[in-house]
């Protein structure tokens, strides 16, 4: 997973300007493209968005669309596996200071 500025600013189809947390980015050799998971920042309903990139293009790149059933299900799984293991972490970290 890469490690870069945790916001980032999305133009939705109206072109307003929204502002998002990055949650969680990573790479996959089965469809040879990077993933991003993010969710707005003014959002209340903590709904997950996510969207393949280039990392080539920088700041600058662009968001694609997820294409396909699978892709959702790969993004799902890890996903999911990375909230556990944050989950896990953050336990840990609130008994130390018990």
């Amino acid at each position: 997973m890469n490690e870069f500025d945790d916001t980032l600013i999305i133009t939705d189809e109206l072109g307003n300007e929204l502002e998002a947390m990055i949650i969680m980015t990573f790479e996959s050799e089965e469809f040879g493209k990077s993933y991003l998971v993010y969710q707005l920042k003014d959002d209340e309903t903590g709904e997950y968005f996510a969207a393949s990139f280039n990392p080539e293009d920088g700041d600058e790149g662009n968001l694609n669309p997820i294409e396909t059933d699978e892709e959702w299900d790969l993004i799902e799984e890890v996903l999911e596996s990375f909230l556990e293991d944050q989950e896990e972490a953050e336990e840990e970290h609130d008994h130390k200071h018990e």
